[in-house]
């Protein structure tokens, strides 16, 4: 009776963890962009990796906005840089690990002139970098390093008066 317990509990978990693990897309530039062209909606995009050490220390900070803006016309994207032979497996397990909420996409991108002017001609392509976006008023905000929780705040309340 216990390993029957004990099996049934096993089962349940893991295909409640299934049905809650993120599938995570593959984008390129061209498609991140139609994923964040709404004109409702205030979107926080950061570009990310599971190797950057300052960009695993800042994605609590992405947990905490999708919470605080839930049910808000506000999206967070997280688009994760990490390389090929880690997608989509590695990526997703290590995603279920540390319990990211937000939407994360895999970037399949590799030539940073190709892309990076698709995406914000200002950045340079280092990691974190966060694009803070306004498509109703056309802002685009470049944030080039660790962004804060309190940063993401105060950007996102100015844009939701």
């Amino acid at each position: 009776m216990k390993y029957w317990i004990l099996t049934l509990a096993l089962l349940t978990t893991t295909a409640f963890h299934a049905l809650h693990a993120q599938k995570i897309a593959s984008y390129n530039a061209d498609d991140l962009n139609v994923r964040t062209s709404s004109l409702d909606t205030i979107y926080v995009v950061n570009f990310w990796a599971t190797w950057c050490v300052p960009c695993v220390k800042e994605l609590p900070a992405f947990n905490m906005i999708q919470n605080l803006y839930k049910g808000k016309p506000v999206k967070v994207l997280l688009v994760s840089f990490d390389f090929k032979e880690q997608y989509p497996a590695k990526l997703s397990a290590w995603v279920n690990k540390k319990k990211l909420q937000p939407e994360v996409a895999w970037f399949n991108e590799t030539n940073p002139t190709v892309y990076i002017p698709k995406i914000a001609r200002d950045w340079e392509g280092g990691l974190p970098a966060t694009i803070l976006i306004n498509n109703k008023t056309g802002e685009r905000k470049l944030h080039p390093n660790e962004i804060t929780a309190d940063e993401m705040k105060e950007w996102i309340d100015m844009q939701l008066k």
